[in-house]
């Protein structure tokens, strides 16, 4: 508009979305706590998804451990043999869990497969398996009111929740970086190395694949990172969601229903769009990243460009390079700004192709009343504002040597006209 008023339409939800001259002035960091230096035990201890306290979260089902400059999992370990390997992350069932062991039992008949409930009994006939779980559960019924006073029987009853349900947290070794000085010095995503962000990937993307495969009524997992309060984490401990659902979300189906009128869509709306007004961010030989257009926050995105659309069939290159591209937009953002982290991939029954792509949305805005009454939200950085940080910003990282070396910036970056390659049929008519 002539006074600077930038009007978006999101193409994919219809979402709309204003961006008002002066509002997007305001700093994007929350208001740092009190900050206060910390005391040794503090690095492995401060909340219960750090190293200290293994056994204050459900029974662990899978670790990612750093061995010979690479990355192995170990799998469905004892409380005894926690102690025998460092794990940079750990998949855990969700105490509190979105969608429940309950629900999928009570309204599909599901149970968990033959070696899940192996595991179950192996983990029950062990001492200290079988106190850590029933501790689990007591915590879990006194958080819901109950008065502590549960028979062993009942306990039991809802142990399979905590060891064949469908919402898992990945979580990061650190609570803060390696010699922090104070409290205010957290470790997110963007503070992790390159390799070890790759493995951080790679494991969440083993959890994404097993959790389909061990539940054959959910079409979809969602997955998620909530990063600081504003953004809904309850620990400041950087970790990742995966919850099972049975349905595909009511952002996918619009998604899928426009997908099948326009199946070069992602590529015409989205990355084309961007690279033809100059939003195109960064890129690498595998995936793009370009700021999102008609989001209620402040969006960047990046698109994987590999023709396979499920992130598990990709080969190790394809996702360092997604790895790659995803740390840069993390770092760049700053450990300070809270942010969601929201995956979009194909649902495992989809008959049409469509491309891993995650969104990362800066939390920097309330929405109020005007938003509520209109359905027009304000967003309070433009799209080419979000790109000014972000170049800015990865500029002085590449530099500095903070993010992969191979990204490319900015003017840099190819013309990027239909570089997604997730549809085959298109891809053979070029």
């Amino acid at each position: 508009m002539a006074d600077g008023t930038i009007k978006q339409l999101n193409p994919f939800s219809g979402t709309q979305v204003w961006t008002v001259p002066g509002r997007g002035n305001r700093p994007l960091q929350i208001p740092k706590k009190e900050a206060h230096a910390l005391a040794e035990h503090e690095f492995t201890d401060s909340c219960n998804f750090c190293v200290d306290k293994q056994l204050h979260t459900p029974p662990e089902k899978s670790r990612m451990v750093s061995r010979d400059g690479g990355w192995v999992i170990h799998r469905d370990l004892l409380p005894g043999e926690l102690s025998g390997t460092q794990p940079e992350f750990r998949r855990v069932p969700n105490l509190f869990e979105i969608v429940s062991y309950d629900y999928w039992a009570q309204n599909y008949g599901f149970s968990m497969d033959e070696s899940r409930h192996n595991h179950m009994e192996r983990y029950l006939s062990d001492d200290e398996g079988r106190r850590h779980v029933l501790d689990i559960v007591r915590t879990r019924l006194k958080a819901s009111g109950h008065d502590g006073n549960v028979s062993e029987d009942e306990l039991l009853a809802h142990v399979p929740a905590y060891l064949g349900g469908g919402h898992d947290v990945i979580i990061a070794r650190r609570h803060y970086v390696d010699g922090a000085a104070d409290s205010t010095q957290l470790a997110s995503s963007g503070t992790l190395t390159l390799d070890e962000h790759y493995g951080f990937i790679a494991f969440t993307i083993d959890s994404l694949h097993d959790l389909y495969v061990r539940n054959r009524y959910a079409p979809y997992v969602s997955v998620f990172q909530n990063w600081l309060a504003p953004a809904g984490a309850s620990f400041e401990h950087l970790h990742k969601q995966l919850v099972a659902i049975d349905e595909r979300g009511v952002q996918a189906d619009l998604e899928i229903a426009k997908l099948r009128q326009n199946p070069n869509m992602y590529n015409e709306w989205g990355v084309n769009y961007a690279s033809y007004h100059n939003l195109i961010i960064a890129e690498n030989e595998h995936a793009i990243m370009c700021a999102g257009i008609g989001h209620r926050y402040p969006t960047i995105s990046v698109y994987s460009k590999s023709p396979t659309p499920e992130p598990w069939r990709q080969t190790e290159e394809e996702i360092r390079g997604m790895s790659d591209l995803l740390h840069a937009a993390h770092a760049g953002t700053g450990p300070e700004v809270p942010c969601n982290e929201e995956w979009h991939h194909k649902p495992i029954d989809l008959d049409v192709p469509m491309p891993w792509h995650i969104n990362i949305k800066w939390r920097v805005s309330t929405l109020a009343g005007f938003e509520g009454g209109t359905k027009v939200y304000v967003n309070t950085v433009s799209p080419y504002g979000i790109r000014d940080r972000m170049v800015s910003s990865l500029y002085k990282l590449r530099d500095a040597g903070k993010i992969a070396g191979d990204i490319r910036i900015a003017a840099e970056c190819a013309p990027a006209r239909n570089t997604l390659l997730y549809n085959p049929a298109l891809h053979q008519q070029r």
